[in-house]
């Protein structure tokens, strides 16, 4: 040990050391929820097609797919009002992945503004699935946390989402192609 550095100095850097390796910023792991998602089949059976794993950060939620089975492509992914992914009916016919209701707005804005805009808090970025039908590319949704998800479903939609009811209602986003429930 250097002759400089005295006993105190010496404990008070040892204490440094150890109260900066183990702060909660360090030792604690992030937040995370795994949600199994489901291809829905207009016959009411569902299949698996792997998760998405919601994370918290300081930037929001991070939305991490690995899942497969899909259309290649750009999908709108949202989270809906209700914890339930089964078929309605509406008009007589039935709907698969209707029972989610729709697109999550605890605010009753009536918006359709996309994930960073001040609509509801449903619309997520949008989901993008390789020629493989593969879809491993996270998303961000800076205004959504964890306890946004909880008594919620995620859904896939068939088609992209431009944020807005022009031309279509809902972004265009178009059928429930896959979903899970967020408990």
């Amino acid at each position: 040990m250097p002759e400089t550095l005295s006993r105190s100095s010496l404990s008070f850097l040892v204490l440094s050391v150890l109260l900066i390796g183990f702060s909660p910023a360090t030792t604690m792991a992030a937040e995370s929820i795994e949600i199994n998602m489901k291809l829905l089949g207009a016959d009411g059976q569902n299949r698996d097609i792997g998760s998405i794993r919601a994370e918290t950060t300081p930037y929001g939620t991070v939305f991490t797919p690995n899942l497969n089975s899909l259309e290649p492509g750009l999908h709108g992914f949202h989270i809906h009002a209700n914890p339930n992914c089964a078929a309605a009916v509406k008009d007589g016919k039935s709907v698969p992945g209707l029972a989610a209701g729709g697109h999550y707005d605890p605010l009753n804005s009536g918006r359709h503004e996309g994930p960073y805009g001040g609509g509801h808090l449903g619309d997520l970025p949008p989901l993008y699935v390789d020629a493989g039908g593969a879809a491993s590319q996270p998303v961000l949704a800076p205004r959504v946390s964890l306890e946004d998800l909880s008594g919620h479903a995620l859904m896939i939609h068939a088609s992209g989402d431009n944020y807005s009811d022009q031309p279509a209602k809902l972004g265009g986003g178009g059928a429930r192609k896959a979903c899970g429930v967020v408990r």
